[in-house]
């Protein structure tokens, strides 16, 4: 028989042995407030950056965002080089980045996204290596996949406790929904949080949760809350853009999915966004109610929802102050990440439960591919966003776009950037008239059965040509600038830098 330590011994054998450990010392390990950091520079000396590596944000702030620069810049100060920059998104306030670049700062980009002088300066070739174009599901996927491995995630919130548990709807600064630095709370190797204020323990209802938080700096602003409803999120008074959105409505009405216990969702652009306005009267009259709304929130979604017309709004980013405060009071107001949103490897995610999408479009062509992200130039001025996430899994994706934007066509023989292939497009609403993809036979019947008059595509085309005239091809070197990577983490279409 063997004694009792020698039973504990054999057992213990390979496996850490039980040290005493002094209260004192177990105490000062597990101090209160530990997580708190003096100062910016002390929370990334403390995230254990090094160079190389990759760090991560979100753009639930989008326009009025400050702490990507804030951080950027504290870290281009510190001497850090080679860093990989994965934004869920990047917009025209981020044009400091730039200067990084040139230093060598930043050498490679994830993002859904490029406007302003960053994209400008992108286009031109500034960066050695193409930045990845991924959907906002796709990101996830790349994530969730290992190619993009995030070290240290940058995540602003308006409020949280001194151990880490933050939402999007308390505080000073509401962003709203924290869908998309969700996933970065999850999968990133430290999390810094960066907030405007302290609430009492436990803060709740808990969009980041403590578990999943490393350290915690106080800033004088995180983001400004008046500017997350400008530029494509804006509600647009356009008169041309309105006769769109009304002419989109009629589309949807007749097209056999308007009925009792429908889903939709908007996307970015002031037509799509505007459909909603011409939604609630006849759902009033015809008695139909939506089952829910999906993605980005707005304030006419919620004066829907607050009427009892859409049961549930289901939120990855509230692109308004309205939709902001309506998290924070409407318990059928429910946040999603953007894993549960639009990751077609999720395990379920929400766009596969869609019947209608309304989405914008820079340019569409004969075979119904949409280029979201270049201009007419060969410029990266736009975003895929969520685009070919909600368009390949909604039953019925709705495309709205004026046939010219001043001299420029919109509806083109061939666009010059793919983000969204033609497949999975189904309807063209334009100022000048509607166009449904062959590969829909059922639609074209029930629209024509509802009375709309319908076009062909190419007599679209052929109608933007004669008004503008055929543009002429752009000419570009052989210098990649971007890749556009579809949801699935597969290359759709790639970026070259624009000859001068």
């Amino acid at each position: 028989m063997t004694t009792r330590e020698q039973r504990i011994e054999k057992f213990n054998a390979g496996r850490p042995v039980y040290q005493a450990v002094p209260k004192a010392e177990s105490l000062a390990r597990t101090a209160k407030d530990r997580k708190i950091c003096d100062s910016l520079e002390d929370a990334i000396r403390r995230s254990g950056l090094k160079d190389g590596m990759t760090v991560s944000f979100h753009h639930a702030f989008r326009g009025g965002d400050f702490v990507v620069n804030m951080v950027m810049n504290k870290i281009a100060e510190m001497g850090f080089k080679n860093l990989t920059l994965a934004s869920s998104s990047l917009i025209d306030s981020h044009f400091p980045i730039v200067e990084h670049i040139k230093n060598g700062v930043v050498t490679k980009i994830y993002s859904s996204g490029l406007r302003g002088q960053l994209a400008d300066e992108i286009s031109k070739g500034i960066l050695a290596e193409p930045v990845n174009i991924h959907s906002h599901g796709g990101r996830v996927h790349l994530v969730k996949s290992g190619e993009l491995k995030i070290d240290v995630a940058f995540l602003g919130v308006p409020c949280c406790d001194k151990f880490g548990n933050a939402n999007g709807f308390t505080g000073k600064s509401k962003c709203g929904s924290l869908g998309y630095a969700r996933v970065d709370a999850e999968y990133a190797n430290k999390v810094v949080l960066l907030t405007e204020e302290f609430a009492e323990y436990p803060h709740h209802p808990i969009s980041i949760a403590q578990d999943q938080v490393d350290l915690i700096v106080q800033v004088d602003a995180v983001g400004d809350p008046k500017k997350i409803g400008g530029g494509a999120t804006r509600m647009t008074t356009n008169p041309r853009e309105l006769l769109i959105a009304r002419k989109c409505a009629e589309v949807i009405f007749g097209s056999g999915y308007f009925k009792d216990g429908f889903s939709l969702q908007t996307g970015s652009g002031g037509a799509a966004l505007a459909v909603t306005r011409f939604l609630e009267d006849k759902m009033v009259r015809d008695g139909v109610t939506a089952d829910f709304a999906l993605g980005g929130i707005t304030a006419s979604m919620v004066a829907l929802h607050e009427k009892g017309l859409i049961k549930k709004l289901i939120d990855v980013q509230s692109f308004d102050s309205v939709a902001a405060e309506s998290l924070a009071r409407n318990p059928n107001h429910i946040e999603v990440s953007a894993n549960q949103y639009a990751n077609y490897s999720s395990k379920g995610a929400s766009v596969e439960r869609l019947d209608v999408v309304i989405l914008s479009a820079l340019e569409i062509d004969t075979k119904f591919n949409v280029n979201v992200l270049t201009g007419s130039d060969g410029v990266i001025r736009g975003a895929s966003g969520g685009h070919c996430d909600t368009a390949s899994s909604a039953q019925v994706a709705i495309i709205v776009a004026p046939l010219v934007r001043g001299r420029i066509p919109t509806v083109v023989e061939n666009v010059i950037t793919c983000v969204t292939p033609g497949e999975n497009i189904d309807i063209l609403v334009t100022d000048h008239g509607v166009a449904v993809n062959p590969k829909r036979p059922d639609l074209i019947e029930a629209l024509t059965n509802a009375g709309i008059q319908l076009f062909t595509i190419e007599q679209l085309c052929e109608r933007a040509y004669s008004i503008t005239g055929k543009p002429k091809e752009i000419e570009f070197t052989d210098k990649p600038v971007a890749v556009v990577r579809y949801r699935d983490g597969s290359v759709i279409d790639t970026v070259y830098q624009v000859k001068a």
